[in-house]
């Protein structure tokens, strides 16, 4: 794109991210960490986000997944998507630290595991190894 002078403007780079999140203040506070940087589309449950991400195939950059969801769970939801992709990032949130979750979800195709409550710190760093071109 060129302004009226003939010089190129950068467009910023806006990864789509669908998040998976039952919690209405947790789905918030993950919109206010990102939402200046990210496209976000939110999905309540495993199933609602297995259908997010057949709609968005192709475009969805990343995908944050709650463990625990109502009607399908996150780990559910993660196995059904890597059999179609094993590239996209899924980072996978759980409010518990047991080292049996964070194995599960890994075993399951989580490529990260973050325990709650996410930090704006936490969440951006890793995003950011994701995404190097995104200027938090």
């Amino acid at each position: 794109m060129e302004n009226g002078e003939g010089v190129q403007e950068i467009v910023d780079f806006r990864p789509l991210i669908l998040v998976a999140e039952d919690d209405d203040s947790n789905f918030k506070l993950i919109k206010a960490i990102i939402g200046k940087k990210c496209d976000i589309l939110w999905a309540r449950n495993g199933e609602e986000i297995v259908n997010l991400y057949h709609e968005n195939k192709g475009k969805a950059h990343a995908i944050l997944m709650d463990i625990k969801m109502p009607i399908m769970t996150g780990l559910e939801a993660t196995k059904i998507i890597r059999e179609e992709d094993t590239e996209i990032p899924i980072i996978m949130q759980t409010a518990y630290a047991f080292s049996a979750d964070k194995e599960n979800a890994m075993r399951c195709g989580a490529s990260e595991v973050l325990v709650k409550p996410i930090t704006l710190s936490i969440l951006r760093n890793c995003l950011s190894k994701y995404f190097p071109q995104l200027k938090w």
